[in-house]
């Protein structure tokens, strides 16, 4: 293919065990959430009126607390964390990686003095980052010294910014007063097991008291650890996340008990994250062939779970070291150099500003979505299916098919269209010219979706998309997302309903593995 066209344009595992997750999903009914209250009134896909006041107010900015505020709202994360107290199977720490795009993997550690400056930086940059977490590469509260230090820098120079912190939970209960001391208002902990025998198969080892700790001693300390952190969180307000890894033949099955048990300690968000098990990374699962779940697997145990409480399904698993809105790093921008050299102001009433601009678009965004919603009135169909989109964020149907570093994914029913994940993709263009095996990559990773939607694409992919059994989608180009959805939706049912076409299901895809970030 040549430039102007391409400028115009621009082996997954089996569903074994999806029954066993469906039969559970059956027997795992009802609802519950933070502080007891309905689960249909919290959690990442709520809006406003949908919460109290105080829960709200700390998740409306935050990008990984709110499925909607992910579409406009950046974070960051400092690396000044780099030491562990536990060893996972699935994690292999970088401290000077630049083309992973993982937890664990950064670019530069930081003094707690380099992470205030570069704060700063980003947030004079980027006037709609609201959030500062703490991830690693390490455990923040392996590093308890260096993490609150920077706390205490970045509340005095930055008041507006949300605290945010992400600990394996080991050394959580001896924190939780600090914790809530420095008003870190949201708490992400790992846990993925409640069964010391399945922890045994995940954790070699764990160090805590001067002593190191294996098999199923270690695991059975660490979960017990785990839920007393997140009681006491969550006794404070603390709003907790939970992130659990989806391990196939491991802990697939055990993930539903987890869901239970972190729901009855108040746990406010569950965030099941598919394995990264790439031979290239390192990592005792990825070198002895542990295989990462397929997207149809990991979304019926998403389903399951969400019947207990509310689900995360926007996670991009970020690195230690991540800036910018989720699903992309701008990183690069920021090195320690550049920001040593920087003469930064920190604006606030100018960051207040835009954030204003920011909330009308958000409510433009929901009241479109709203006045569609009507057209699905009346509607009895049992029809629901996937579509894919490209998008740079605000809510908008705004990428080139061959730019798109990834695709979010929805679901459409009668109900209106709900966020379920996103599938990373290695763009179809790259330095002007059409990578074509990358193509195929792309069909892979969406090829559960009866369409997608996309800013423009070219003839090529657009015939492939087609012989594949995916409508490619450009007339909606620039207009907001599920209102776009909502009315592809309501045609596709109509002409259902007419005869004029069948509705088949589409089969299952491929979680990329080891999609790279930009060095740019």
């Amino acid at each position: 293919m040549d430039v102007s066209e391409c400028n115009e344009a621009s082996s997954f595992g089996g569903a074994a065990g999806l029954g066993e997750i469906k039969q559970a999903h059956t027997r795992h009914k009802g609802c519950g959430t933070f502080g007891g209250r309905d689960k249909a009134s919290c959690g990442s896909q709520a809006r406003q009126g949908d919460l109290p006041q105080a829960i709200w107010e700390k998740v409306k900015n935050h990008p990984c607390y709110s499925e909607e505020a992910h579409h406009h709202y950046a974070r960051m994360h400092v690396a000044v964390a780099p030491a562990c107290n536990i060893q996972c199977n699935y994690c292999n720490r970088k401290y000077d990686c630049a083309n992973e795009s993982r937890p664990g993997v950064v670019s530069e550690k930081l003094t707690p003095e380099q992470a205030a400056k570069k704060v700063l930086a980003v947030a004079s940059t980027i006037p709609q980052m609201t959030v500062l977490g703490i991830a690693g590469p390490g455990d923040p509260l392996a590093n308890p010294e260096k993490t609150f230090k920077t706390f205490e820098l970045v509340a005095k120079a930055a008041p507006d910014i949300k605290l945010c912190l992400s600990t394996n939970g080991l050394a959580l209960p001896d924190h939780v007063d600090t914790i809530a001391r420095l008003n870190v208002d949201h708490v992400t902990i790992t846990i993925n097991m409640v069964d010391p025998e399945i922890g045994a198969k995940i954790y070699p080892w764990i160090f805590y008291g001067h002593r190191r700790y294996t098999g199923v001693k270690a695991a059975k300390m660490l979960i017990n650890r785990q839920l007393q952190g997140l009681k006491m969180l969550a006794e404070r307000e603390i709003l907790c996340k939970i992130n659990s890894v989806m391990i196939p033949g491991i802990n697939d099955q055990h993930l539903v008990d987890v869901n239970k048990a972190v729901k009855s300690r108040g746990a406010f968000l569950h965030n099941i994250m598919p394995l990264i098990s790439a031979p290239q990374h390192g990592t005792v699962f990825g070198l002895n062939g542990q295989r990462g779940p397929a997207a149809q697997e990991l979304k019926a145990l998403q389903d399951a779970c969400e019947g207990e409480m509310n689900m995360m399904r926007h996670c991009r698993q970020c690195r230690a070291d991540a800036v910018g809105l989720l699903g992309e790093d701008r990183g690069a921008e920021f090195t320690t150099e550049k920001i040593m050299a920087m003469d930064v102001k920190y604006d606030l009433e100018t960051r207040k500003a835009y954030q204003a601009k920011v909330e009308e678009e958000r409510v433009a965004k929901v009241a479109a979505t709203q006045q569609k919603l009507a057209d699905l009135a009346g509607e009895t169909s049992d029809i629901n299916l996937l579509v894919a989109v490209a998008t740079k964020g605000s809510g908008l149907i705004n990428e080139h098919f061959g730019h798109a570093k990834e695709f979010q994914v929805y679901e459409l029913s009668t109900s209106g269209a709900k966020f379920v994940g996103h599938r990373r993709a290695d763009p179809y263009c790259q330095g002007g010219y059409a990578e074509e095996g990358s193509l195929a990559t792309i069909i892979r990773a969406i090829d559960d979706c009866h369409a997608v939607f996309v800013a423009k694409i070219g003839g090529c992919p657009k015939s492939e998309l087609i012989k594949a059994g995916i409508e490619p989608l450009d007339q909606y180009a620039h207009e907001f997302i599920e209102k776009s959805a909502i009315a592809w939706f309501k045609r596709y049912l109509d002409k259902v309903q007419s005869g004029e076409i069948q509705h088949v299901e589409r089969g299952n895809a491929a979680i990329r593995q080891g999609a790279l970030i930009s060095a740019a």
